[in-house]
């Protein structure tokens, strides 16, 4: 399979070079030139693991082998703590929640962050290769990151988080890390400024010619590929000829992993959008006014973002794979901080996406209304889904992603419930350990010293 850039639709290149590369060099984000099929009656009866082959070997399959890409996933998911690696939970009647967080950082993310990790590993032992990553985090893909790649070999992880605008747990998470491979850094900033610099650094000729760098954001196109499996999963588990899910969202990574599973073949009957007030998305997909405003700080943090990298995957879709048109949308949409959607672009996303934005009020009465009638506990960002799935009917399944363990919010929950979550073992002694971190101005001049200095 070759791939091409969201703005050079002739481009190809193979899996291996996009792995390492996460950002093309033209500035846009990688995607396969074909969508390849799947036979969905394959998938039922078989294993989270075996499901998982099914779905990314065709993806992989130029250089990864069979046997090997085996040995990756059965690694990947050995230390995930529920032997279903991803329970799917029936509240009631044709209402479940998908439970993704059992794996070490008791976070979504973990699920294609571990195979990111694995996969990393394996092609570099054959290359003799040393690598700088890079990435930004609205609180969960950093910790997870950090958990797939500390103490690797020729592996520099560098992380960028918004100063104070994650939760003590999920800072705690990233910046109690002793391994002397991880770099944490706290930008003086929001998230949209971590991921800005993220995306100007990969394009900086300096720092790209002293260093091998890629990225483990979602942009980068094994994580998709990786999260996809768990919509196929969810749907082998439900007795139904089609499937409605819902995903909180932040920047697009998630739900579009959704979409890739309906390219492929997975009969998705409606796809649920859902952000906080950081509404961008839910604004666009409603009116086609993509324009940015003020990041507000919210209880659902890693969702606290006003530009969404992945989006720009779904506008490539929607504008028939015209890498021209995509970027005057998207340079514009930068230069300017707003942008209309023709009508053509609209009416193909609201043919695929419903999208919903939910308060903090929302949000926290949700968390309590589960807790009280279902004796369920979510996440402030689970809860934003749960908000939607309450008030839907469907004749078909409607499935609510379970996005992080409640304990990492514990502020939002005893805010909500009146008593602090129970601590899972996996947290309890990120509390006791030194934190270690650097804080740095929002300036790209900085953290590339930053950088550069601890390689």
């Amino acid at each position: 399979m070759q791939y091409l850039s969201t703005r050079n639709s002739s481009l190809k290149e193979s899996f291996a070079t996009i792995l390492f590369q996460g950002l093309s060099k033209d500035g846009g984000l990688f995607l396969p030139h074909t969508w390849p099929s799947i036979d969905i009656e394959q998938l039922k009866n078989q294993s989270y693991q075996e499901i998982s082959f099914h779905v990314i070997f065709p993806f992989v399959q130029e250089n990864i082998r069979e046997d090997d890409l085996t040995l990756i996933l059965d690694k990947t998911f050995k230390n995930f703590s529920h032997p279903q690696i991803a329970p799917v939970i029936n509240i009631e009647n044709n209402k479940f929640i998908l439970e993704l967080f059992y794996g070490p950082t008791l976070a979504f993310k973990d699920y294609a962050m571990q195979f990111l990790g694995n996969v990393f590993s394996h092609v570099l032992n054959s290359s003799n290769k040393a690598l700088t990553i890079l990435g930004a985090t609205s609180g969960d893909t950093g910790s997870a990151a950090i958990e797939a790649f500390k103490g690797k070999k020729d592996i520099n992880v560098f992380i960028l988080h918004p100063h104070n605008m994650v939760s003590s747990v999920q800072r705690r998470q990233m910046t109690t890390v002793e391994d002397t491979n991880i770099h944490n850094i706290a930008l003086e900033g929001t998230f949209d400024d971590c991921q800005k610099i993220v995306k100007d650094l990969f394009l900086d000729v300096e720092i790209q010619s002293r260093t091998s760098l890629t990225a483990v954001n979602s942009i980068n196109w094994a994580r998709l590929i990786a999260q996809a499996v768990y919509y196929f999963w969810a749907y082998t588990q439900l007795d139904s000829d089609k499937i409605s899910f819902i995903v909180p969202s932040g920047n697009f990574g998630n739900i579009f992993s959704a979409r890739l599973a309906q390219y492929m073949g997975l009969p998705i009957d409606q796809l649920h959008l859902v952000t906080n007030a950081n509404d961008i998305l839910h604004r666009t997909i409603s009116s086609g006014e993509m324009a940015t405003d003020a990041v507000k700080k919210t209880y659902s943090p890693s969702m606290d973002i006003q530009i969404s990298s992945n989006f720009e995957r779904q506008i490539f879709e929607s504008v028939k794979r015209d890498s021209n048109e995509l970027k005057n949308i998207m340079e514009s949409f930068s230069n300017k901080g707003y942008y209309f959607l023709s009508s053509e672009v609209l009416q193909d996303l609201q043919s695929n996406y419903h999208s919903h934005s939910v308060s903090n009020d929302q949000t926290l009465e949700t968390i309590k209304k589960f807790k009280n009638n279902y004796n369920y506990l979510a996440d402030p960002h689970t809860a934003t889904g749960l908000y939607v799935l309450d008030q839907k009917k469907s004749e078909y399944p409607i499935v609510s992603l379970a996005c992080a363990h409640p304990a990492k919010f514990g502020d939002a929950i005893e805010k909500a419930t009146g008593k602090k979550p129970i601590i899972p073992d996996q947290l309890k002694n990120v509390f006791d350990k030194e934190e270690t971190f650097t804080i740095l101005d929002n300036n790209i001049e900085d953290i590339k010293k930053h950088i550069l200095s601890n390689l």
